[in-house]
């Protein structure tokens, strides 16, 4: 699935807010063990960073973050933002954004990889998307339609998460 779009040392970014929206339109979960194993099977991984923000005191999601650190992610997570906002019939709604760190990462390690896969369809990478071409970075940008934008699929080469469903699917 991946090995034929990559070459060399291989990074993976996932935007959990992003493919949480896609699993919801597919209506199934992706295995996130199932994606490090295929993986490592697949290209030469270098790593994987899985970015979310979180409730401290859901102890569910403090079990979930132990189990992606104990098979191998590297997880980056702040705590969820309750912004107040009058025009909302809730009176605000909750934020955690971290797009920034995940740009950081990928700059910091730019000297260690040569291709990039970002589980995200933001359009708010498409300056990482471009930044990481200019050093000949191979990218590749997975999501789904209705979750990714024109500017990303410009940029990058767009996989289908609807396409990746029997290889990824969680069983329950």
């Amino acid at each position: 699935m991946f090995k034929e779009f990559v070459r060399g040392k291989t990074i993976v970014f996932i935007d959990a807010s992003n493919i949480y929206h896609s699993q919801k339109t597919l209506e199934w979960r992706i295995d996130l063990q199932k994606l490090i194993e295929l993986l490592h099977r697949e290209v030469d991984f270098f790593s994987a960073y899985y970015y979310l923000a979180y409730d401290p005191e859901n102890s569910a999601q403090r079990k979930f973050i132990d189990f992606l650190e104990i098979i191998g992610y590297q997880v980056r997570k702040k705590p969820i933002k309750f912004i107040k906002d009058d025009d909302d019939e809730r009176g605000g709604y909750h934020k955690g954004n971290l797009d920034v760190d995940l740009v950081i990462d990928a700059l910091h390690n730019r000297d260690l990889y040569e291709s990039v896969i970002l589980f995200s369809g933001d359009s708010d990478f498409e300056s990482l998307i471009k930044y990481l071409k200019s050093f000949r970075k191979q990218c590749i940008v997975v999501s789904t339609k209705g979750h990714i934008s024109i500017e990303l699929i410009k940029q990058a080469k767009f996989i289908d998460l609807k396409k990746c469903r029997e290889m990824l699917e969680l069983q329950k």
